[in-house]
């Protein structure tokens, strides 16, 4: 896994109502700090990235529908610098990821429905001076095909 990455099983409780699940906890020991809380929403087959900051940490989790999250460790300096990692997250696979400052990412809405997405990154956005840094998803400087893998 890719420096600094970090990921936590989340724990669905289900009842006769519905269900809870708890994303993320300030007593979590991945827990840095609170910036804001948004959704964003893919509709399927939709790649939305590449991107990356310069400060915050961002902590993923896909509250509906199925994504594939696409990280790429670009800091030279990193013991896993140009590694590659894919995680394939949501209802069927409820997981909080942690994506660090530098790491680029970017996520695919896969299956029939539009994937929903949870962040509760350290640093809430600065409308005057975003830190947001894109990467053309299909212009090649991230050695990954979004394009789906049958097999």
């Amino acid at each position: 896994m890719i420096e600094g990455v970090r990921t936590k099983p989340l724990r669905v409780i289900p009842d006769e109502r519905g269900y809870l699940m708890e994303m993320l906890r300030c007593d979590d020991e991945v827990f840095e700090k609170f910036g804001q809380v948004y959704v964003s929403v893919a509709y399927p087959g939709v790649v939305k990235g590449w991107h990356y900051h310069k400060l915050q940490t961002d902590y993923f989790t896909i509250v509906r529908g199925m994504m594939k999250v696409v990280l790429y460790d670009q800091r030279k300096e990193s013991p896993t610098f140009g590694e590659l990692n894919e995680f394939f997250m949501g209802e069927l696979n409820p997981v909080l990821l942690v994506i660090p400052p530098y790491v680029v990412h970017g996520m695919k809405a896969i299956g029939t429905e539009p994937g929903y997405l949870v962040n509760c990154p350290t640093q809430p956005y600065n409308y005057q001076c975003p830190d947001e840094h894109r990467i053309d998803p299909h212009g090649g400087e991230i050695p990954y095909n979004w394009e789906r893998k049958d097999g």
